[in-house]
C-alpha cells in the first residue's frame, strides 16, 4: 500500500494526530505528511503511506493556497486567535475607520505592497528549530531567541468579498471592536501566514491576528480532492483505497519521466546510473534536473539526477528496493 492521501485535517488536531489516525486505520506502520497545519487549523494535509514516504522531499517546496481570516482590532502573543491578546494592541476607534470607503483603499494598498518576494521572520509559536529545539517548546517557556529571516514570496494576495445585504464588503463587523477581514493567498513554501496577517495590520496601522485559516492547496493536491478521516474508513471497508490514493508517478506528475527498459531497470534498482544517450526528451534539461525513473508498466520505481556532461540518469531516491 504505497501512494498519497489528501485528508481534509479537521480543526483541534495537529498533523501529527492525522499521522497517527491514518496509521491506525490501515494498519500501516509508515506513514508521514508533506507539510504541518496548525491544530486550529484545517483543509489539505498530503499524507504519505508506506514506499512514498521516501518522495517527501520532492513536494515539502511546493506552492501553497490558503483562505484565511484576519481579524483586525489586537494582536495576540502567539499571532493567531489561540493566543493571549496584546492589550496594548486594541485600537477600536483605528479599526472602524477602515470600514469606510478610504479604509478600502488603504486595504487595497497594503495588499499590493504584500505581494511579491519579501523576507519573513518565523514566529516563535512555530514548529520550525533552531539549535535543535522547536521554537514553540521555547516560546512555551518563556524564551524568546532571534530567528534569521526568511525569503518568501506572496503569488497572490486578495479580498474575498463578504456579502452585506446586497452590496459587498470587504470587512465584517464583529460588534466588539474588531472586524474581520477574508483573504486568499497563494505563497511559497515555508510562508507563516499568521505573520502575514500580523504585517498586515501593521501596515494599516492597528492591531491583527490570524482568526481562521484554511489550506486549499498543496502544489498540485486540491481540497476538491480531499477526503475526511470518517471516509478513508469507509474506503477502506469498501476495499476501494484505489480511488481516493494518489500513486506516487501522479504525485511527481510534475517532472519529466523515462521508460526503462529491464536492463535499465535493473541497473536503477541496483543504484547505478543508466544511459539516457536514446532518449529525445533531455534537450531541455538542466544539470542536476530531476527526472521520473518508470518500469514498463508506467510504475515510479526512483527518482533520478540528470548528469548533463556524462548524459546519464542517476538514481537519487530507489523505492522499489523498499520491502519493509
Amino acid at each position: 500500500m504505497d501512494g498519497f492521501l489528501v485528508i481534509d485535517k479537521p480543526a483541534g488536531l495537529t498533523s501529527h494526530d492525522v499521522v497517527d489516525q491514518v496509521r491506525r486505520i490501515l494498519h500501516v506502520r509508515r506513514v508521514g505528511h508533506t507539510g504541518t497545519l496548525d491544530p486550529f487549523a484545517t483543509g489539505v494535509l498530503v499524507v504519505m503511506v508506506g514506499r512514498a514516504t521516501r518522495l517527501a522531499q520532492f513536494l515539502s517546496g511546493v506552492e501553497k493556497e490558503y483562505e484565511a481570516v484576519i481579524r483586525l482590532g489586537y494582536a495576540t502573543d502567539t499571532g493567531d486567535r489561540t493566543g493571549q491578546p496584546i492589550a496594548e494592541s486594541r485600537n477600536a476607534q483605528d479599526v472602524a475607520r477602515l470600514a469606510g470607503d478610504d479604509g478600502a483603499k488603504e486595504i487595497e494598498a497594503a495588499l499590493v505592497a504584500m505581494r511579491g518576494e519579501m523576507d519573513q521572520v518565523p514566529p516563535m509559536y512555530s514548529a520550525k528549530k533552531q539549535g535543535g529545539r522547536k521554537l514553540y517548546e521555547l516560546a512555551r517557556r518563556g524564551e524568546e531567541v532571534e530567528r534569521q529571516p526568511v525569503r518568501i514570496c506572496i503569488y497572490e494576495l486578495e479580498a474575498i468579498n463578504l456579502t452585506s445585504r446586497s452590496t459587498p464588503a470587504l470587512l465584517k463587523d464583529n460588534l466588539d471592536g474588531t472586524f474581520d477581514f477574508e483573504v486568499r493567498v497563494v505563497c511559497s513554501a515555508g510562508t507563516y501566514i499568521r505573520t502575514l496577517a500580523e504585517d498586515f495590520g501593521k501596515r494599516l496601522g492597528v492591531g491583527a491576528h490570524l482568526a481562521e485559516l484554511r489550506r486549499t492547496r498543496g502544489g498540485d493536491f486540491r481540497i476538491e480532492n480531499a477526503i475526511s478521516l470518517e471516509q478513508l474508513k469507509v474506503h477502506l471497508t469498501e476495499e476501494s483505497l484505489g480511488q481516493i490514493m494518489c500513486t506516487p508517478d501522479d504525485a511527481l506528475s510534475r517532472l519529466p519521466f523515462v521508460d526503462l527498459s529491464e536492463a535499465e531497470l535493473r541497473r536503477v534498482l541496483n543504484g547505478r546510473a543508466v544511459q539516457i544517450t536514446d532518449k529525445t526528451d533531455d534537450e531541455d534539461w538542466s544539470d542536476g534536473a530531476l527526472v521520473r525513473l518508470r518500469d514498463q508498466k508506467g510504475s515510479l520505481v526512483a527518482v533520478g539526477k540528470f548528469d548533463r556532461a556524462q548524459r546519464v540518469l542517476q538514481p537519487n531516491v530507489v523505492i522499489a528496493q523498499d520491502q519493509t
